[in-house]
């Protein structure tokens, strides 16, 4: 990796992988300038797994899209945006743990959402389960 600041090469002084998360936290050095940063690095869902409709064509997975549809459900919540980065989180690796295979259909999606909610916030669920059907 170059340095955000001036462009030259970087070595890794510090690493933690985020097993939760399914990120590994960095920090990197410039050899040149000497400036420190922090990098974080994670799975490139998008390219990786893909949702396979049954009469549709495959989809790239958008974390962002998994994002968007918990935040409206959460929305009544004080830290709703926090809180829809977290189960985001939750839900991606829950699904990442009960398929062997790159590809998810949108009623696992559903269905993992829907549960990871119900035990979060009831009230969130129900907003859920109103926009969505498996």
């Amino acid at each position: 990796m170059v340095c955000i600041y001036c462009g030259n090469k970087t070595q890794v002084t510090n690493s933690r992988p985020q097993k939760r998360l399914n990120r590994t936290w960095r920090r990197r050095e410039c050899l040149s300038c000497g400036a420190v940063f922090s990098t974080s690095e994670s799975a490139d869902y998008e390219s990786s797994i893909v949702v396979r409709a049954d009469h549709a064509r495959p989809q790239p997975f958008s974390r962002d899209k998994l994002f968007a549809s918990i935040l409206q459900a959460v929305g009544h919540r004080k830290t709703a945006v926090a809180d829809a980065g977290a189960l985001t989180d939750t839900i991606i690796a829950q699904l990442l743990r009960s398929t062997a295979q790159a590809a998810i259909s949108p009623s696992a999606i559903i269905l993992a959402t829907f549960t990871v909610l119900e035990r979060f916030d009831g009230v969130a669920a129900v907003q859920y389960q109103a926009y969505h059907t498996g």
